[in-house]
């Protein structure tokens, strides 16, 4: 069974369960569902970020590689062979 034809089946399921609902208990489940689908997009764009973790300086590219290539340590060490 493909993953579509499951949702189909499961939200069609779901109806039937709902369908003897008092109008308003239906009301607040739309409000509790709509609630929940916001959050989880949030959430999405939260891990996004999170994955490439966020800057909080406003300096410009050239500062910000001045910074870096200052702070490079060479000690590598050759040996002889």
């Amino acid at each position: 069974m493909k993953a579509i034809d499951f949702n189909n089946r499961l939200v069609d399921t779901y109806l039937e369960l709902l369908k003897n609902l008092d109008p308003k208990v239906k009301l607040d489940l739309i409000n509790k569902l709509s609630l929940s689908v916001k959050t989880d997009l949030t959430k999405k764009k939260s891990s996004f970020n999170k994955a490439f973790g966020a800057w909080d300086k406003e300096d410009d590219a050239e500062k910000i590689n001045r910074e870096i290539r200052e702070s490079r340590n060479f000690n590598r060490i050759i040996e002889s062979l």
